[in-house]
């Protein structure tokens, strides 16, 4: 369950912590006061969407943290599975900062984690029930996923959707391959003619380069060949001073005091390593120069040629001739797939037709076991109703078969419903007000948590729309999620915290732990601002809340033993 939580720079709270106890915990407090702040900030804490303008106005970050007692059996499993390893005994602790400039980090146990594993976990550990969540119960759509939670069909429902994506993707195919004929023989002729375009220029791999070289040599062939002879005359052709003929004179001199200075041999043998290697970059310097070149004009010509037309099929198929071999390539194995379509076509079908009874086989599992459920899930919402003072309400899962496979299965789910006693059940989502899709709710809430609950549960304003003894059986149906139920032993199961906001005064009296939300004004910084703070209250100062609740400008005497008498019927249920 949730033991304690810290708010700090969210709107107009500058820093809360509140000490949750077990049962129904209950917070109220004026309009306006902050109440929907709390379910804002536990939203963000568990890896919702929230926006920066939710930081409190002159701070750069906020910060949202939960403790949670030891998680225990099934939902310490399920955490393991997310990475989530604590040592026997440990709390949980969730962390989430937010910063002015729209970043975010999460921690569990200190350790950062993405944002998606702290949604993952904030699911396994709290449920929150929010006003929206009447207005998606009004659409169709939800019914399917409120009915597989109960059924808790999970495991079957992956298996079916890999399927589905398999067979999916078989007829995308053949529906890309059956296009309409005219199109298929408009492509085959582009292809054909888009390979014939690159076969005629007879291009390879390589040559664009080589091609671009030659064309830059051409081009600067007198300045290449004027400096090469300055080169190889200085080096060895000169008529004057070169390389060869001064390491010439230098070993002669050399050579003419080795008998009177013995080192001068190796400095002989180093001059001929000169003359050597001087030779060798004459002959290698002498290649530069083009001298077979017969019309120079008429080579660059054929070369600027042959570049234009590797840029013009260039501009078509791709930059570069590997690019457009490439290309070729490509176009060629789709013409060969139009012309063996017909035969791939053949081989798809076989494949569907395979794909579709292994899909049918699995879509006739999921629907009966929403069959199962929808009947179990029906008597159960039922039953609910009928406390929550909707006695006279019918309640029906209907599970239809649908004209073909979807994403879910093959199944049209739809929640019917029937207020008035004679009258046939029709879709809930046109029949159903206001506060009764707040009481039907409550009711699929509070089956699913019997069946497969969370350790915490948040109400945020579940009494909309109700008033009176409607409003006290809603109170007593969270009690009872809180409590527990009585299996046939007689042994009492272990229930469900139930945090609820609420301005009802029968839902508030009877809680096991009662909250205050205010509103004060707080010099800071020299200036007046609002501030939100959260408390919690004793006996005494419950019977003064329940009593404001109950309503008047003052509150009386009459209205405190009201509330007194509210507080006393807890005892008594």
């Amino acid at each position: 369950m949730l033991q304690s939580l810290h708010i700090e720079n969210i709107a107009v709270i500058k820093s809360v912590d509140i000490d949750f106890s077990e049962g129904l915990c209950v917070l109220t407090g004026e309009t306006g006061a902050g109440k929907s702040l709390l379910i804002d900030s536990v939203v963000c804490l568990t890896g919702g969407r929230v926006s920066r303008d939710l930081i409190r106005a002159g701070e750069d970050r906020a910060l949202v943290s939960a403790l949670f007692s030891p998680p225990e059996g099934e939902l310490a499993a399920a955490l393991s599975e997310l990475g989530i390893d604590l040592p026997e005994g440990d709390s949980l602790l969730l962390q989430r900062v937010l910063t002015r400039d729209g970043r975010s980090t999460a921690r569990i146990n200190g350790r950062a984690v993405t944002q998606s594993i702290l949604r993952e976990a904030g699911e396994l550990l709290i449920n929150i029930h929010g006003q929206s969540d009447n207005q998606k119960l009004m659409q169709a759509s939800a019914h399917r996923a409120l009915l597989d939670d109960y059924a808790q069909d999970g495991d079957e429902l992956a298996l079916y959707r890999e399927l589905y994506g398999e067979w999916k993707a078989v007829r995308d195919e053949m529906a890309s391959l059956r296009r309409d004929v005219a199109e298929r023989i408009r492509l085959r002729e582009m292809l054909e003619f888009q390979i014939k375009d690159i076969d005629a220029a007879k291009l390879k791999a390589g040559e664009e380069e080589k091609l671009t070289e030659r064309r830059d040599k051409l081009l600067h062939l007198e300045k290449i060949n004027r400096q090469v002879n300055l080169a190889c005359r200085a080096l060895r052709d000169g008529e004057k001073a070169t390389v060869m003929s001064l390491c010439d004179r230098a070993e002669g001199a050399l050579t003419a005091i080795a008998g009177i200075i013995p080192e001068c041999d190796e400095l002989i043998e180093r001059i001929g390593a000169i003359r050597a290697e001087a030779e060798d970059i004459a002959e290698r310097v002498r290649e530069f120069a083009d001298e077979d070149v017969g019309d120079p004009t008429a080579e660059l010509d054929k070369l600027e040629g042959r570049l234009d037309t590797i840029s013009r099929l260039g501009r078509k198929y791709g930059v570069g001739v590997e690019a457009i071999l490439q290309f070729r390539e490509e176009a060629a194995a789709r013409l060969m797939a139009i012309d063996t379509a017909d035969e791939r076509i053949e081989e798809l079908e076989q494949e569907e037709a395979g794909l579709r009874q292994r899909l049918a086989d699995r879509a006739d599992e999921l629907t009966a076991i929403r069959k199962t459920a929808a009947k179990a899930l029906s008597r159960a919402v039922q039953e609910a109703l009928a406390f929550l003072d909707m006695p006279k309400v019918r309640f029906e899962v209907a599970v239809k078969l649908a004209a073909e496979f979807g994403a879910f299965g093959r199944d049209e789910v739809e929640f019917l419903l029937s207020a008035n006693p004679g009258e046939p059940v029709g879709p809930m989502v046109r029949i159903a007000s206001g506060g009764e899709l707040s009481r039907i709710m409550l009711a699929i809430r509070s089956v699913l948590n019997e069946r497969y609950g969370v350790p915490t549960a948040i109400y945020d304003e579940v009494d909309t729309g109700i008033s009176g003894r409607t409003a006290r059986k809603v109170g007593i149906k969270l009690a009872t999620i809180a409590q527990g139920t009585r299996n046939v032993l007689g042994e009492r199961t272990a229930g469900t915290q139930v945090i609820c906001v609420t301005h009802s005064a029968q839902i508030a009296s009877l809680a096991d732990a009662h909250y205050v939300i205010e509103k004060k004004e707080v010099v800071e910084g020299g200036e007046t601002r609002a501030e939100t703070t959260v408390r919690f209250i004793d006996e005494a100062d419950r019977v003064e809340e329940i009593a404001r609740i109950l309503g008047g400008l003052d509150i009386t005497d009459a209205q405190r033993a009201a509330a007194r008498e509210l507080i006393g019927e807890k005892d008594r249920l």
